[in-house]
């Protein structure tokens, strides 16, 4: 682990460009959530989710990268393997309102202007803020009211990006979310009716898709002018 941090350090220092390169698109895909309620694959895309994306390549390894993205979240016991949970039969529907920003690692050297290096493997590291629907007040039995919290997740993931045409690059990526905390599914021990599940196992969500991208800028240009 040790060695792997120095060698990014290293990259991110050591490999310059005088370009300035900039990607803006659109990603859209699929989205699960990983919890108390439903099924526990840790990849299983049950609804959709769409977002923006914003890149500036510092240099042909590493790119700075914002998105936002709205994901709508939703589970059901009826379609867990596990007996437990599909006897309980609860469900439930949210949304996911998410600005993440990060870095964004290639594996190999990425330049659309140089037909060699037009695809890469890379892996994304983030810190996202999100929004997202709480229970506030239980006002009779299973009536509930609502309302809205901004908690922050831990994200990570992984891709892979390559040339479609002209200024134009597709990627497939999927980047996961550990959040801190275990209320995306209603969850609340304040309410009788809404405490289930385990108290001190946090919620996830996972978003899969695709993004096509634009590139624009000064081409890059390593050798000195003549």
């Amino acid at each position: 682990m040790k060695k792997f941090i120095i060698f990014f350090v290293f990259s991110f220092i050591t490999i310059t460009t005088k370009a300035q390169l900039y990607e803006v698109g659109i990603m859209a895909g699929g989205n699960n959530y990983i919890g108390d309620i439903g099924k526990e694959n840790y990849i299983n895309p049950n609804n959709l989710m769409a977002g923006v994306i914003y890149k500036y390549n510092m240099n042909p390894r590493v790119a700075l990268r914002g998105t936002f993205t709205y994901a709508k979240i939703k589970a059901n016991d009826k379609d867990a393997s596990n007996y437990g949970r599909y006897s309980r039969g609860i469900g439930f529907s949210n949304s996911i309102k998410e600005l993440a920003v990060g870095i964004e690692f290639n594996f190999f050297e990425y330049d659309l202007s140089n037909f060699r290096k037009t695809q890469t493997p890379y892996i994304l590291l983030e810190i996202a803020a999100f929004n997202y629907r709480v229970v506030t007040d239980e006002p009779s039995y299973k009536q509930y009211e609502y309302g809205n919290n901004t908690s922050f997740a831990i994200p990570f993931g992984l891709g892979y990006k390559t040339k479609l045409a002209y200024n134009l690059a597709i990627a497939a990526e999927i980047r996961a979310r550990y959040t801190f905390v275990d209320d995306i599914d209603y969850n609340n021990d304040k309410f009788e009716s809404l405490k289930f599940g385990n108290p001190d196992s946090n919620d996830w969500y996972m978003l899969s898709g695709i993004s096509l991208v634009y590139t624009f800028g000064r081409p890059p240009c390593y050798a000195p002018p003549y």
